[in-house]
């Protein structure tokens, strides 16, 4: 091991081995709209709102082979840049009428076997999505995403549980949507839920200022009062976003123990803006990064991210984490906080690759490598990625590619 480095990361000849990493926070059907939502259009709103009307489109078209073909590339293009565990927050759960189908877990069903043809390592964090919003209904995409009962939801996380019970890849957890989505009800049934079975709990938190305002309205409270309130806010609960927080917001999810899943390449090309990463790592609260819309799929450009969209906020220089920190939110953090177990997963990186040059140390890992470096990676004992390369490439891509003409 090169002196400095931390536990799990080595330099063997030429190549760097590193500890598996982890996504926290995958919405893998999302990779269908990369590309595809950058055009400005005069007659819409420039912010989120605008392209959650676009993703829904998408969304309202999907069905368990496309939703299938759409996530295992996702996945695999994933692998292919070094990560080998993630946790997919999944809420397209029934048909385009909101019926459930037949089997009402096809949908779920379609996207652990997705991942665990690839070979990754998956958390399904299965969605409750109750309502449309603070004082409104569901709309037409929506009834697809969403349970007339919190009981039929949770009963469908346990049936996922039963059925790969026997793979030591799967895990599963739950995911009210957002307070904006579930009331308080649906959020204490979540936290007993989770309780009980020592699943993660993860939900969509203050990543809009209009979410923060429209919960202050209801509750009197902000999205992590009303979670502490109701005795959400543990160790196993992920706080996804955590853009815009109170000084009181961050102290409780320290307090707490709870995590913060930070998804920066996707927040900059939301708009959504950025955390107050500072305030976040001086309170002590533990972080994880995710790949969220996968608008890029570089682990490494999610890591160091992080930071830098930090220093561009304050204008300063090395102002919160440093390479090996990130690399353990990546790692040890990311995998804690979707309930895996990061034993024995490894990635291995050329040192040779222009993007690293040699022995550049975890800073320059971390600030400098990209997915292209990824020669090798083993998950339970399994080669992932062989030689750079994903097995069946090619006909994962072609899948892709068909599932993306007829979703158009």
């Amino acid at each position: 091991m090169t002196p400095g480095t931390p536990s799990g990361v080595a330099l063997v000849g030429d190549q760097w081995i590193l500890p598996g990493i982890a996504t926290a926070h995958s919405h893998a059907f999302q990779r269908a709209l990369r590309g595809r939502t950058q055009s400005v259009n005069a007659s819409a709103t420039r912010d989120f709102w605008s392209w959650r009307g676009l993703m829904y489109q998408l969304a309202g078209r999907l069905d368990p082979d496309s939703i299938y073909d759409l996530s295992r590339f996702a996945f695999a293009e994933l692998a292919r840049h070094g990560v080998t565990a993630v946790g997919e927050f999944h809420y397209v759960q029934h048909d385009p009428k909101g019926q459930p189908y037949a089997d009402r877990i096809a949908m779920a069903d379609a996207v652990v076997r997705a991942a665990r043809d690839v070979g990754l390592r998956i958390t399904l964090l299965r969605v409750l999505y109750q309502r449309g919003g603070f004082g409104r209904g569901l709309d037409e995409v929506q009834r697809r995403f969403s349970d007339p009962e919190v009981g039929h939801a949770l009963a469908d996380a346990d049936a996922i549980a039963a059925r790969f019970e026997s793979d030591e890849g799967v895990r599963v957890g739950l995911a009210p949507h957002s307070v904006r989505a579930a009331g308080s009800e649906w959020l204490e049934a979540a936290r007993d839920h989770c309780e009980a079975r020592g699943w993660p709990l993860h939900m969509h938190v203050s990543e809009q200022p209009r979410e923060n305002q429209e919960c202050l309205a209801e509750h009197g409270l902000t999205p992590v009062g009303l979670l502490e309130r109701l005795g959400l806010l543990s160790e196993r609960f992920v706080a996804v976003h955590a853009t815009h927080l109170r000084r009181s917001d961050v102290a409780s999810l320290a307090s707490s123990g709870a995590t913060a899943c930070i998804c920066r390449t996707t927040e900059r090309d939301l708009g959504d803006g950025a955390p107050d990463l500072s305030a976040l790592v001086r309170a002590g609260v533990k972080l994880s990064v995710g790949v969220d819309s996968h608008a890029q799929s570089d682990p490494f450009e999610e890591l160091r991210a992080v930071e830098l969209d930090e220093r561009t906020r304050l204008g300063q220089r090395q102002v919160a984490l440093d390479g090996p920190a990130l690399l353990e939110a990546g790692s040890t953090s990311g995998y804690a906080c979707i309930g895996q177990a990061l034993q024995g997963d490894r990635i291995w990186l050329d040192a040779n690759d222009f993007s690293l040059g040699g022995d550049a140390g975890v800073d320059g890992i971390v600030f400098g490598a990209n997915g292209r470096a990824v020669q090798r990676s083993r998950v339970l004992g399994a080669d992932v990625v062989m030689d750079g390369r994903v097995p069946h490439q090619d006909a994962i891509t072609a899948a892709f590619r068909s599932a993306v003409a007829r979703l158009s």
